[in-house]
């Protein structure tokens, strides 16, 4: 008899243990409250990379003139036609994933499941109708939600969720985005494209304060909004939120995470905007799913824990994706890879999750994206490292599209020269990154880079004159 192995959750995890899942044998039900595709397809990556996209494409008519072309009367955005765009786009991609599963032989229930005994979970669904589902083993791919500040919670209207903010049918004339991180950066580059004043409040020192991201990735970006006109403000949080007519009044104060500020830099600040926006990070859909039920805890904050094989403490019990918190990382990407993980151990095989060289790619204008050791990660390890980079400003192809700004480095190890980080911010970075992960996960050293031919003219020429650059034989300087 084949394992009965139940998913709850259709997100990039869930799918794909469903269909890993059942190429491997195994009789697969997945459940979803939702839609296929999780918030991923539904309320992130997808809908936002829409928007980005006209947006960077309302920038280019707008620079048109540059590159020999005439335009004539005026270019605007129209919201609702790119919103229907937006939901064809997401409309074709469920498609395929239905498309996917019924070619698996998935059985695929849509309702809210639950858990009610060991071995037992039921589906309410649309309705009324329950459905009981029997499962040897349980793979939890539940997702997560926009997290909002009590003192100002969403409201859809003036304060805004990331998912309102993938549904403007009207561009506010100016909008303030709490929180810099990669949610708030992202949509203050379109918002600003599409017309927009924008004003960006980060609570810690930087934008893009993550630990994997290069402090010199965030410089340029900073550099890059002012050039924009995006104003933005560290060591800031909003206070409190006060409606005045139609407008609202940000109190800022200092951030609590702040160090060694002026007194100019201590004093409150006053902003009066059209909408907030806030992106402040996600919480985990973890309650009511009746985990108790199996003998399965979260942590105080809703997080489960999973160890490398994706297994919870609770026999039979997997959990992937977004769920498992910022103690793993949290992409869409991941998600599936520890899905594919949770799906082979779940029907027999023997398969762990390794974290050491997962690309992220950040669809600023230019783009951000980095694989493995940042400079000041390798010194905290103790390695001695030798790092480059380069401006794109001497690569043929970035002067060619007119997209000069940012560079790459590489970080590698002394003593061998293998590779151990990759940070990019410019034109086409997420795609550029593929290289840099493959170099990382491999083990490669600088010198297999160099004597790696690259095509001319292409951007990715970029990747071997950095690694040229550190082994003292640059070629352009």
């Amino acid at each position: 008899m084949a394992t009965r192995i139940t998913i709850i959750g259709a997100g990039p995890g869930g799918y794909v243990a469903a269909v890993r899942a059942a190429q491997a044998g195994a009789e697969v039900t997945l459940i979803e409250r939702d839609n296929v595709g999780g918030s991923c397809l539904n309320y992130g990556c997808i809908p936002s990379k829409v928007m980005i996209t006209s947006a960077e494409l309302l920038d280019k008519f707008r620079r048109a003139s540059e590159f020999g072309i005439v335009t004539e009367g005026k270019i605007y955005p129209d919201m609702r036609r790119i919103m229907d765009r937006k939901e064809k786009v997401i409309q074709d991609q469920r498609k395929g994933i239905l498309g996917l599963l019924s070619h698996h032989k998935i059985r695929y229930l849509q309702g809210h499941g639950s858990l009610k005994s060991p071995g037992l979970a039921t589906v309410i669904q649309e309705h009324g109708e329950i459905i009981e589902v029997v499962w040897d083993k349980l793979i939890l791919a539940l997702g997560t939600e926009p997290l909002s500040i009590p003192a100002f919670p969403f409201d859809g209207k003036n304060i805004l969720s990331s998912n309102d903010a993938l549904d403007l049918r009207d561009i506010p004339e100016s909008v303030l985005i709490v929180g810099g991180g990669v949610i708030g950066c992202e949509f203050a580059f379109i918002l600003n494209a599409l017309g927009s004043k924008v004003i960006v409040a980060e609570a810690l020192s930087r934008l893009l304060p993550l630990p994997s991201v290069d402090e010199d990735c965030s410089k340029v970006l900073q550099r890059e909004m002012k050039k924009r006109n995006i104003a933005f403000m560290v060591n800031r949080t909003v206070e409190s939120v006060e409606k005045e007519g139609d407008k609202l009044r940000v109190n800022i104060g200092h951030s609590r995470f702040a160090e060694k500020l002026s007194e100019k830099d201590k004093k409150p600040l006053t902003e009066t905007v059209d909408k907030i926006l806030v992106c402040i990070g996600r919480k985990p859909l973890t309650a009511r799913i009746g985990l108790e039920h199996i003998g399965l805890a979260s942590d105080a904050k809703g997080w489960l824990s999973a160890n490398e094989r994706m297994e919870t403490a609770v026999p039979r019990v997997y959990a992937v994706g977004d769920i498992l918190g910022p103690a793993k990382i949290m992409l869409a990407h991941v998600a599936s890879a520890e899905g594919a993980v949770a799906a082979a151990n779940a029907s027999g095989g023997s398969k762990t999750m390794n974290y050491d060289a997962i690309p992220s790619a950040i669809f600023t204008m230019p783009e951000v994206a980095n694989v493995g050791l940042t400079e000041a990660q390798a010194k905290a390890r103790s390695i001695t490292i030798k790092s480059e980079s380069v401006l794109f400003r001497t690569v043929g192809k970035a002067q060619v599209i007119g997209e000069i700004a940012g560079q790459a480095k590489i970080v590698s190890e002394a003593e061998s020269g293998k590779i151990l980080g990759v940070h990019i911010i410019g034109p086409h970075a997420s795609d550029l990154i593929a290289e840099g992960t493959l170099a990382v996960r491999n083990g490669l050293t600088l010198r297999e880079l160099t004597e790696t031919i690259h095509a001319h003219p292409t951007l990715a020429e970029i990747m071997p004159e950095t690694a040229f650059k550190i082994l003292n034989r640059p070629l352009h300087g």
